[in-house]
């Protein structure tokens, strides 16, 4: 093997023009453009049907909830062409991404085949009526059959060429940010918003450092707060590829949101009957506090369903609900571009020192950076313009089934392939080896959480929030 000399008072040698590509692949070899291309592709795509009056979801296709076997069966008979009219979308899209990446493309789409197809029998899973009623939702089924396969028969080496994480990840990031257009903040109101605000702030801060205090990595205490702080799942899955963690992290972060999500539809719920809150107050306090939309919808419903039936209960029933969704849906889900965009800026300049001369540390800084997370905020901006002219009530009647919904069906593709993909790819020893430190440091942050939140909820903005019953 050749030795790059140093000689003395002369720099090292310049490296070839084989080994510039290698070290800094275009716009043809990294994932984040890829996914940018994919995802912004399908939310521009989209964007030209709905303005045309028409929509994506024919092959956006998604199982509905089920109660009985039977029921699956028929759905999956009734969708059976969209559903191999979704796998040739994804084969097509991410097959030339891969190839492009130096995957050999037959083995990809192999593998990706495999992918899909468990991908939607876990989505037929997540879908069953009893499974969701424990938050079981696809991706972290995902995770679990995963890790369950790759830690008992195994799988050969070869499959990984079908597991792409990152790509999958950062591809349903993308795709994400057409669901959070900046107009929600308009509609949430300035209450809201600042409340979401507080405890975003305060509740990331604490887990943040109570993670660093137990020794844990500032990307997997970045992980953990951002799960706590903002949107559970998708807030750890986003801020995990905003800041190059490990594969591991975000599952860590998944696993204790979704157990402290389930916690919380039972607990939130029983103590605002026992202090007796309105639907709307206790609607706020719901969003404040829970982790996963669907967990904390579920709490809020069921909550809304005192009003009129125990005594000393204010409100109307839709109170809960709306408050919950002004907090949780709009007012903290908001958040995501924000974190992301500001973790990934502090992982590029603060945590991955470049070893470059200061003077060319800005174009250091822009190749380092996650592009993916530009995509995030360009599709947010797209969906944005269209609704501009919108009311919320609008919006939730025509953009949210045509253009919206859709999109979150093929984010949740994407996080699916890409958990079941962890999973896959993933050992029990290197989740253990972590210890009881992340459920420590989460579990502070849930605390103060659910103490703040219930503060800030029925006294300092209990006026507002008792306006909607």
């Amino acid at each position: 093997m050749t030795e790059i000399v140093e000689q003395p008072g002369r720099p090292l040698s310049e490296p070839t023009a084989a080994q510039r590509r290698a070290a800094h692949p275009g716009v043809l070899g990294k994932e984040d453009w890829w996914a940018i291309w994919i995802g912004l592709g399908l939310v521009v795509v989209a964007a030209a049907l709905f303005a045309s009056g028409g929509s994506i979801s024919w092959i956006a296709v998604a199982p509905r909830k089920w109660t009985h076997l039977a029921d699956a069966v028929a759905q999956l008979r009734a969708h059976a062409l969209q559903y191999a009219a979704l796998f040739v979308l994804w084969a097509v899209l991410l097959g030339i991404g891969a190839a492009s990446l130096g995957i050999r493309l037959r083995q990809f789409l192999q593998w990706f085949l495999f992918v899909y197809v468990a991908a939607l029998v876990l989505y037929f899973i997540g879908q069953w009526a009893e499974a969701s009623r424990y938050n079981l939702e696809p991706p972290l089924l995902a995770l679990l059959l995963g890790l369950l396969i790759s830690n008992t028969v195994g799988l050969p080496r070869s499959a990984d060429a079908g597991f792409r994480v990152e790509f999958y990840i950062k591809t349903g990031i993308v795709l994400l940010g057409a669901g959070l257009p900046l107009t929600l903040i308009a509609w949430a109101g300035p209450v809201a918003i600042v409340q979401a605000a507080i405890v975003s702030v305060v509740t990331f801060t604490v887990i943040y450092a109570a993670a660093r205090f137990f020794g844990l990595d500032q990307r997997l205490a970045a992980v953990l707060g951002s799960g706590g702080a903002i949107c559970g799942v998708s807030g750890s899955i986003a801020v995990a590829g905003a800041v190059g963690a490990r594969r591991q992290d975000a599952s860590i972060g998944i696993s204790l949101v979704v157990l402290w999500a389930i916690v919380m539809i039972f607990v939130l719920p029983l103590l605002s009957r026992a202090l007796g809150l309105s639907t709307g107050v206790a609607g706020a306090w719901i969003g404040t506090s829970e982790f996963a939309d669907a967990a904390g919808l579920a709490a809020a419903q069921a909550y809304g369903g005192y009003a009129g039936h125990v005594p000393g209960i204010a409100g109307g029933a839709d109170a809960a609900v709306n408050a919950f969704t002004l907090m949780k849906v709009i007012g903290r889900d908001i958040w995501i571009g924000v974190w992301a965009f500001v973790l990934s800026v502090v992982a590029t300049t603060r945590w991955e020192p470049t070893g470059v001369d200061t003077r060319t540390r800005a174009g250091e800084i822009w190749r380092r950076f996650p592009k993916f997370v530009l995509g995030f905020i360009v599709a947010s901006a797209l969906v944005t313009l269209l609704t501009r002219g919108y009311s919320y009530a609008a919006y939730q009647h025509s953009v949210q089934p045509a253009l919206v919904a859709p999109l979150q069906v093929l984010r949740t593709w994407a996080f699916t392939f890409a958990f079941l993909s962890i999973g896959l790819t993933t050992r029990v020893r290197e989740l253990a080896a972590v210890g009881s430190r992340p459920f420590y440091a989460f579990t502070i942050g849930v605390a103060v959480n659910v103490v703040l939140g219930f503060i800030l909820s029925t006294q300092i903005f209990s006026h507002f929030w008792n306006a909607l019953g």
